[in-house]
């Protein structure tokens, strides 16, 4: 067997153990947060950096375009980081740690949601948007890996892949996305 036949099927045979370890309750949490958001007209922010920042981009746009229903109110979602300009502004006038946070601060109303998405769990920035959040009175979700690191600590519902794999959490990440997605929709 050749050596890269061996890393694809190890790859997937962990992936079917994080499987079948997932926190599908926490899973649930996520999903009552956000229907109460949509049935509220309250708004969901995303935020994550790097594989994260991708995943809480492709969440915004999917969570504002693909859970649309005939009836039901639309989610209204932000990404915060897709505005490159000021992220960049923000990062360059109050320091990278705070791009996530002073846009909470300008947008953010009690009751709206933040999803904030680290590998680690150990990202400021992110951080530094949880606890933003939390001083205006949002409800606040946490998508991590590893042992969850401070941000599992901080938020008030944490789903924490079961890995220790920054390719097989940031897959994850994505899985939830599509599911929560699914759910929405129905």
């Amino acid at each position: 067997m050749s050596k890269p036949t061996e890393t694809i099927q190890k790859y997937f045979a962990t992936y079917k153990t994080v499987l079948d370890n997932f926190p599908i309750d926490v899973l649930e949490e996520f999903l009552t947060v956000l229907e109460e958001a949509r049935e509220k007209g309250n708004t969901v922010f995303t935020c994550g950096n790097g594989g994260s920042w991708a995943t809480a981009s492709h969440m915004a746009a999917d969570f504002s375009k693909n859970t649309r229903m005939p009836g039901q109110n639309r989610l209204k979602v932000i990404g915060l980081g897709d505005s490159v300009p000021g992220l960049t502004a923000y990062a360059n006038d109050e320091g990278y740690d705070r791009v996530f946070a002073e846009p909470i601060i300008t947008l953010m109303q009690p009751n709206d949601v933040l999803i904030a998405i680290s590998g680690s769990g150990n990202s400021p920035n992110v951080l530094q948007a949880v606890e933003a959040a939390q001083e205006i009175g949002a409800t606040t979700l946490g998508l991590t890996g590893f042992r969850g690191g401070k941000l599992a600590g901080m938020v008030d519902h944490a789903l924490i892949v079961p890995s220790d794999s920054i390719e097989m959490i940031e897959d994850f990440h994505m899985l939830v996305d599509h599911i929560l997605v699914i759910c929405l929709r129905q």
